[in-house]
């Protein structure tokens, strides 16, 4: 990788974001990646403010709990990633305003999208750095699909190592080894030639966002619950009782059933560490999509 390819990296994955506190932002990252995806499927990131502001601003609601309308959503990075350096605008726009901009036009500066086009790999680490600084790697998938790059070849061998903070493998040992290879959930808890099957280590404030590799920081969780939890459909209490989002919706009964899991209360087995408040209220506020089914 050449000195400008390195350069383009290293301000696509730097973009200004508000993350005091552990607050999470990842709206500039997500029209990004919106823009890449439009980059690759049409030879040109040109995105028109019109166009995207339904499908922006509900993927960011989707991923970030926010009480702002969908339109200003998408009106806050379309307008904001200028100050980046690597976005422009059609016109000048003065506020970030959705009505000011409407008719407007945003895309990647011309040069950095010589770079991405003309170096496949620079491009693949921008999204997998992406991905790994700004979200859980369960989300990952779905993220790739909504911003059309989950066709991409690079995409699946990639998102989850490139980038962001590192999970230990002692850890998850430790996590399935305390809460008996079960789900805390719901209880499944299969095997197959002694290994757990469909059971996973998770996290409560994720590791890129400042989680801690410790025990008082997750859970086993069997797959659907873990994308459920890193979703925020299904949440915890600070008195380590399940919530279950008022938002969740599902018709079938297998769907529904995720509402009988509203109140159970974790009962690991003695001496297991249960998930810490300061970690549970940091998913509340900035994973959870509340108010919770009472």
């Amino acid at each position: 990788m050449g000195p400008g390819e390195e350069d383009v990296v290293g301000r696509l994955t730097s973009l200004k974001q508000y993350n005091q506190q552990g607050n999470r932002a990842p709206h500039k990252p997500l029209l990004l990646l919106m823009a890449i995806g439009e980059l690759l499927g049409t030879g040109s990131s040109e995105l028109a403010f019109s166009e995207v502001e339904d499908r922006l601003g509900r993927l960011i609601k989707e991923y970030v709990p926010t009480s702002s309308s969908v339109r200003q959503t998408a009106a806050y990075p379309f307008w904001r990633l200028q100050n980046d350096q690597i976005w422009v605008l059609d016109r000048e726009v003065s506020s970030d305003s959705p009505r000011q901009l409407e008719g407007a036009t945003g895309r990647l500066t011309s040069s950095i999208e010589r770079v991405l086009l003309d170096n496949p790999e620079t491009l693949q680490t921008v999204v997998a750095s992406t991905l790994a600084q700004q979200f859980s790697p369960t989300l990952h998938d779905d993220i790739l699909a909504a911003v059309g790059l989950d066709s991409l070849e690079y995409a699946s061998g990639t998102k989850r190592t490139a980038g962001g903070a590192k999970r230990s493998a002692e850890w998850r040992r430790r996590i399935l080894q305390d809460w008996q290879e079960a789900c805390a959930f719901c209880g499944f808890d299969a095997s197959l030639g002694g290994a757990p099957v469909g059971i996973e280590a998770a996290h409560v404030r994720w590791v890129n966002l400042d989680g801690p590799n410790h025990l008082d920081n997750g859970l086993a969780l069997c797959s659907l619950h873990h994308k459920l939890f890193d979703r925020g459909v299904l949440g915890l209490s600070t008195e380590h009782e399940v919530h279950v989002s008022r938002h969740y919706k599902a018709s079938s009964a297998r769907g529904q059933a995720v509402y009988d899991l509203v109140g159970v209360r974790l009962n690991p087995r003695p001496g297991t560490a249960l998930p810490a408040p300061k970690h549970i209220e940091w998913h509340c506020q900035q994973v959870f999509h509340g108010p919770a089914v009472a």
